[in-house]
Parts: C-alpha cells; structure tokens; sequence
C-alpha cells in the first residue's frame, strides 16, 4: 500500500513539473501578451510594463517591485505567475532608471500608491481584478511591499523577499559605514537623486515612516511572507508576527541575496501564497 502511494505521488509531482515546463496556449479572444506602460506617479511618468495574462477576463495582478538599484529584476518568477493566470506589473520607480522624478524611499512607497490606484481606475482596459492586487518585493523592495501593504488598505498581500530594513541598517551603522553607504549612492547613476548623503539622512529624519516595526499594527489582518537568506531581519519578523491575526510566514533559506540557486523552490512558494 506504501509503495502504491509513493508511486501516486511520484507521478503528481513529475506530471506537475512537466505541466510547468508547457508552452502557454493562447487564448482565442484575448491572448497573454507583452504591455508598455508610462504609468503615472505625483506629476512623472514611470517607465514599466505589464505581462497580461491569458484570457478576456479581469486577471489578478501581482505588481513586481525591484530593489536598490534594481538589477535583479526576478522576470523569471514575473513569467511563472502570468503562466498561472495571474498580470504581472514591472516598473522603475521615480528617478530610477530613467523614469521621471526623484529617487527617495518614501518616494517609492508613494509610486506603488499611485500605480494602484491607477490600476483600479483602468481595471477594464487592462483586464484587472482590482479586489486581488498583491506585491511582491526583492530587498529595498521588500521594504517598499512592507510599507505600501500597510498604506494601501485595499491590498491583502505581501511577499517581501530579503527585506532591507532601511531604518535598522542606516541607523545603526558607524560613522565610517554610512559613509561608505553614501559613496555607493552618489556612484549610482541610475538613480536621480540629490546626493547619498541627502537620501539617507531622509531615513534618520522621518524615523517614523522608515522604521518597519511601525507597520505591525496596519499589517495585523493582511497575509504576509517574509523570507530571507540571513537572520538580520529575524527581530522585525517577530515583531510582525506577534501582531498578525490572519496569515504571516517568516522562513530564511541556504542562499544567496538573489536566491540564484532557489529559483525553482522561490516561484513554487510565491505561486502558493497567491493562490491562499
């Protein structure tokens, strides 16, 4: 009977990672596709783009925030969660990447307010459910998903992989470390800021806004995955944890900051949180 079972569940697990690997069938009535989007934010205009996914319904959308500066962009997952019926939104914050503005932290909280209400303004044309809009966020941007999730009422969802707890780390570091942290700002020319100085000197002075353990309470009835490759973020998770009354995991995986070999195992885990 043992081995009736294992092999049963042998044959769902390979029928499913092939089922995975499947080309996408198009649509008839309105295919998946590929969208360029300037969506806008406070008076400028965000470069992004959207994969639509398949079918003339409204879809569920999963908005896709990068990090500091944003080199990982995690377009594989993007692929996976359209292939699972889901839009998936990309954009480049203000000031970054040559989209219009200046680049602040709280700027990037304020641009994924923006871009959802933009979403739900233009939910038919786009094909959005706006009831089911969820984040997803890689390291800065795991801090931008923890911020806009308590922001944004609407929005029950948030992935924060790697999370950068900005306020813990620029408040703690030494004089010769923040240092360091201003120097590899100013060389970052893809984003449009005042200085490395200005821009974390922002964090320390709105401690408030910066600081994630204020979010517990706002986040206490959302669904939240927080997962990490190293305990620095262990405190925060507890802090949040402690104050959730719906859904919250915290787990940290044998890997590196861009979990280049848990991609598999990454896509499995956010494709599951979606579908609570």
């Amino acid at each position: 009977m043992k081995k009736i079972v294992f092999l049963l569940a042998f044959i769902c697990t390979l029928t499913n990672s092939v089922n995975a690997q499947q080309d996408l069938q198009w649509s008839t009535d309105s295919p998946a596709g590929f969208m360029e989007l300037q969506l806008p934010s406070a008076g400028s205009l965000l470069q992004g783009f959207m994969y639509k996914a398949n079918g003339s319904k409204p879809h569920p959308t999963l908005l896709l925030l990068h990090g500091y500066p944003g080199n990982e962009r995690n377009l594989d997952l993007a692929q996976a969660v359209r292939a699972h019926g889901w839009n998936v939104i990309y954009f480049n914050y203000r000031g970054s990447w040559a989209s219009q503005g200046e680049f602040s932290f709280s700027h990037c909280v304020e641009d994924v307010k923006n871009i959802v209400a933009y979403l739900k303004e233009n939910a038919a044309k786009m094909q959005i459910d706006p009831q089911q809009i969820a984040l997803f966020g890689h390291s800065m941007g795991g801090f931008v998903c923890l911020k806009a999730l308590q922001e944004i009422p609407g929005i029950k969802k948030g992935f924060a992989l790697s999370a950068w707890d900005i306020y813990q780390n620029i408040s703690t570091q030494t004089p010769t470390g923040l240092a360091q942290q201003e120097k590899e700002a100013d060389d970052y020319f893809v984003l449009n800021k005042k200085s490395g100085k200005a821009l974390f000197a922002a964090v320390l002075r709105e401690a408030d806004f910066h600081n994630l353990k204020n979010a517990a309470g706002a986040l206490a009835n959302k669904q939240v995955v927080m997962l990490d490759e190293h305990h620095q973020n262990e405190a925060l998770a507890n802090t949040l944890k402690n104050a959730n009354k719906n859904y919250f995991n915290y787990e940290v995986w044998e890997t590196d900051h861009s979990f280049t070999n848990k991609r598999a195992s990454l896509i499995k885990k956010v494709i599951a949180f979606l579908d609570r």
